[in-house]
């Protein structure tokens, strides 16, 4: 019997083919991107592993990623995936930036400047996660809404509010 959730050998229902090839097609595009962006929010040491975790992920749920945004459906995961590694009491630190891959990224001098570290600090998760996702991974529009899990109208306006925030929080000093 057909488990449900993966269409049969040679389907003609046009649900997409996730095989091997497709996973490794997956992997040879995206690991390199799901790895900076967990070391880029601290996970240090542990990314690799967190990646390769977030990897796994994709390959059990393939059917659920859905075509065109894998790479936001993979960084959406990171964050659960990150998340549930703090949880579990193994610290992350936070303070530490990563000098991987390239010490030279924008991203990484960005958040060596102090000035850009405090008005960051001002700011709610919730905007931080936006801006970042915007700014560090390149993300907008269809992109940004997979990875908050709302529509694309919601993560206009998160993005429109964190903006505004962030310009707010840069002037009162």
């Amino acid at each position: 019997m057909q488990s449900s959730h993966q269409p049969a050998a040679g389907a003609t229902d046009g649900a997409p083919c996730r095989d091997d090839a497709w996973f490794e097609t997956l992997f040879a595009r995206h690991a390199t991107a799901v790895h900076r962006y967990l070391l880029r929010r601290g996970a240090g040491d542990d990314a690799e592993d967190l990646a390769a975790d977030v990897l796994t992920v994709a390959w059990r749920r393939r059917d659920e990623v859905p075509d065109g945004m894998e790479l936001a459906w993979l960084y959406r995961t990171a964050g659960y995936v990150l998340a549930n590694h703090r949880r579990k009491g193994r610290p992350v630190p936070v303070a530490e930036l990563p000098d991987e891959p390239d010490p030279s990224d924008p991203a990484v001098l960005a958040v060596r400047d102090e000035r850009v570290r405090e008005v960051l600090g001002r700011l709610g998760a919730r905007d931080r996660q936006v801006l970042l996702l915007t700014a560090w991974e390149g993300l907008g529009g269809d992109d940004l809404a997979v990875v908050l899990g709302i529509s694309r109208g919601g993560a206009d306006a998160a993005l429109s509010r964190a903006r505004s925030r962030l310009r707010e929080a840069w002037g009162t000093d």
